[in-house]
């Protein structure tokens, strides 16, 4: 008999974790076809981990490896008279999927968030993906109704060189 998974852990990421990062990224976006410059993934996650002032990457581990990854940045709303925070990322590597772990990351966020007197938290998800809408639906995520809009103002991650 193969020994028993190890308890699945996550922890706030630092310095020493972006080429974990950057390599969980690159599987999120090959996912979605998207290839990935891992400079500038690198330098983007760089930024975030050095500053929890924009917000903050936690790394989920699982049987001893990275297993997925959420990356929360942070923001003031005129609405909520605070800050809010926004998933930007939440993956958790296929062969880790369906035991679970994708519940941690947004706790932690939570927490974090709580701790620093945020006021809301938003996530974007893609309308066919029913997957992520129960991952967020089970961490106390709702429909608003509203559409989230976009205008670049420079080039997407993936398209970056």
């Amino acid at each position: 008999m193969g020994a028993a998974p190890s308890v699945p852990s996550v922890r706030v990421a630092t310095a020493d974790d972006v080429p974990a990062l950057v390599a969980l990224m690159r599987a999120f976006y090959a996912e979605s076809g998207y290839p990935l410059p891992e400079g500038p993934a690198a330098r983007t996650f760089a930024v975030l981990v050095a500053d929890p002032a924009l917000g903050r990457v936690w790394l989920l581990e699982a049987d001893g490896a990275p297993a997925g990854y959420l990356a929360m940045t942070v923001a003031f709303s005129m609405e909520h008279g605070a800050t809010r925070a926004f998933v930007d990322d939440l993956f958790v590597l296929p062969a880790a999927r369906g035991r679970g772990l994708a519940a941690a990351p947004p706790a932690a966020a939570r927490a974090d968030c709580a701790a620093r007197g945020a006021h809301a938290m938003y996530v974007e998800v893609g309308p066919d993906d029913d997957g992520a809408r129960r991952v967020y639906a089970r961490a106390g995520f709702e429909d608003t109704g509203r559409v989230l809009l976009a205008r670049a103002l420079a080039a997407p991650l993936h398209l970056a060189e």
